[in-house]
């Protein structure tokens, strides 16, 4: 029986008793974490969404350690461009405890009614919201006039003062 689980944007292959270094994990040492199953193998494979639900890997965390140097050397011929440096990655030790699989739970599957009163109540206080929305209504067309009559006048104004630049350009 062996699982594939998904940690740290990697996916392992894991069986019961296996110790791996996983990237950091966010928990204390000697904590038990939860891993995401993509598969799962034990009789039959397991591998859609509702069967890998059921089925649960955990692991303790052993240790958090740092990983090998790595040296990155950067070159540049002819012109004197020469860096070096160095990186460790933060790693983190677990050993799988288990890997189960359970039944799906069928109280999880049932849904519980709706109350229909609930729904009734909301309806009821909706009509009194309307007149005062009604009037609110009534007052904005009454601007929209004001504010179209204001540009009217506005726009006639300027080809008056347009109209008397050319005759005063005619004439001279």
């Amino acid at each position: 029986m062996y699982a594939i689980v998904k940690t740290g944007g990697k996916q392992y292959r894991v069986e019961r008793g296996q110790r791996l270094l996983v990237e950091r994990l966010a928990a204390k040492e000697g904590a038990d974490v939860a891993l995401e199953p993509i598969l799962y193998r034990s009789d039959e494979p397991v591998f859609d969404k509702a069967g890998l639900q059921s089925v649960k890997v955990t692991a303790k965390v052993v240790a958090h350690v740092r990983g090998e140097k790595l040296r990155v050397f950067k070159f540049k011929p002819k012109r004197g461009y020469k860096r070096r440096t160095g990186h460790r990655q933060d790693l983190t030790q677990i050993e799988v405890i288990e890997i189960t699989q359970g039944k799906a739970k069928a109280a999880a599957a049932k849904t519980t009614p709706e109350k229909p009163a609930a729904a009734k109540a909301p309806a009821a206080k909706a009509p009194a919201d309307k007149p005062a929305a009604g009037k609110a209504a009534a007052k904005a067309p009454a601007k929209r006039k004001a504010k179209t009559a204001a540009k009217a006048d506005g726009a006639a104004k300027a080809d008056k003062a347009s109209k008397a630049k050319e005759g005063q350009a005619d004439g001279s």
